[in-house]
């Protein structure tokens, strides 16, 4: 793992679990963010659009065995969810302004549900200007929501109504390999979330993507 963020990883985890650190935590919260998202826009710029689409580990176990296009959907489309629709109880990014359309998606779903030649025909498919506004628009939004919560806040659980609500919207695949997803989110307080996916989540799949950036660059 990245020391820098591990380490910031590590400090936001201390700051957020005491109520005199709490602000302090929020703000490491969004430098460990901003440190991250500035890698995905780098991306931007150093790959072509065939690079988004390559998968050269294909046959691993472990997030690296993903497209970079599909790894920066995953992320987003699952903060998008949990942010919005668990935490902030707002309409999720991806069913504004068109996004759906826009970025050309087969699907609305975090992806969890695709595997192998899925992965690469749906990376394919994507239109990649769009995607990065749709993230952009994607952090920023969470951004404010995070910067909105109390210290109180994070000690609320995901009730049952927001569960079956979340059920209903249709956004997580009912494919084995993604329907743990709703009981893993929703077994979590606004703390546990912060965390996972707010902030590892990205770095696991960042750190994979950089991997896969080094083997194909």
């Amino acid at each position: 793992m990245n020391k820098e963020w591990a380490e910031l990883n590590k400090t936001l985890q201390s700051q957020l679990k005491k109520e005199n650190t709490f602000v302090d935590g929020i703000q490491t919260v969004l430098d460990l963010r901003q440190k991250m998202f500035d890698v995905l826009c780098a991306f931007k710029t150093e790959l072509t659009r065939e690079q988004f689409n390559c998968c050269p580990y294909s046959n691993a176990e472990g997030y690296h065995s993903k497209t970079i296009a599909y790894s920066i959907w995953h992320i987003f489309r699952i903060e998008d969810i949990v942010a919005h629709t668990l935490i902030d109880h707002s309409e999720q990014i991806l069913m504004t302004d068109n996004y759906i359309e826009r970025i050309n998606t087969p699907i609305i779903t975090t992806g969890n549900e695709l595997v192998g030649k899925q992965i690469i025909k749906f990376s394919e498919a994507l239109n990649i200007d769009e995607l990065y506004q749709y993230i952009t628009a994607v952090m920023n939004s969470t951004n404010k929501i995070i910067s909105n919560l109390s210290f109180a806040d994070l000690k609320r659980k995901i009730s049952n109504d927001d569960k079956q609500h979340l059920q209903q919207l249709n956004v997580v695949s009912t494919d084995a390999k993604a329907y743990w997803l709703i009981d893993y989110w929703c077994g979590k307080d606004f703390r546990g979330l912060i965390q996972m996916p707010l902030t590892r989540h990205w770095i696991m799949h960042i750190e994979a993507s950089l991997r896969i950036r080094n083997r194909i660059k």
